[in-house]
């Protein structure tokens, strides 16, 4: 962890409400250094589990946390508590794979072919 500036005291809840990575962080930490020790301690026995940093979204005070800002760019706090445990949510949302389409494939249209009175319609 990196030394100097503010400690923090934080926790982060997952889906199930599991709190997970309890903790001290210097509050010049980035996000995205976060989200890696989040992601090399996450419960192996969940339903849900992030292939890659990518895939979390960090959550305080309902922002969603940037990758490359520190903990202090993001304006973490406890509140009015000076030692109190700030409690982050961790969001798993995996990147999403974009499926082939009838419309995308070799760029060409769908073709449906049906019958009426014995004749082939071909429609595109």
């Amino acid at each position: 962890m990196a030394e100097g500036g503010e400690q923090f005291e934080l926790k982060f809840r997952i889906f199930d409400g599991t709190d997970i990575g309890h903790g001290s962080y210097s509050s010049s930490i980035t996000v995205a250094t976060l989200k890696q020790r989040l992601l090399s301690e996450w419960p192996q026995d969940k339903t849900v589990i992030p292939k890659s940093a990518s895939d979390m979204k960090l959550i305080h005070a309902g922002k969603v946390l940037e990758n490359g800002k520190t903990l202090a760019e993001s304006r973490a706090h406890a509140g009015d508590l000076p030692a109190g445990v700030i409690t982050m949510h961790v969001v798993v949302q995996p990147a999403v794979v974009k499926k082939k389409t009838d419309k995308n494939l070799s760029g060409k249209q769908k073709q449906v072919h049906c019958s009426i009175n014995g004749e082939r319609v071909l429609e595109k």
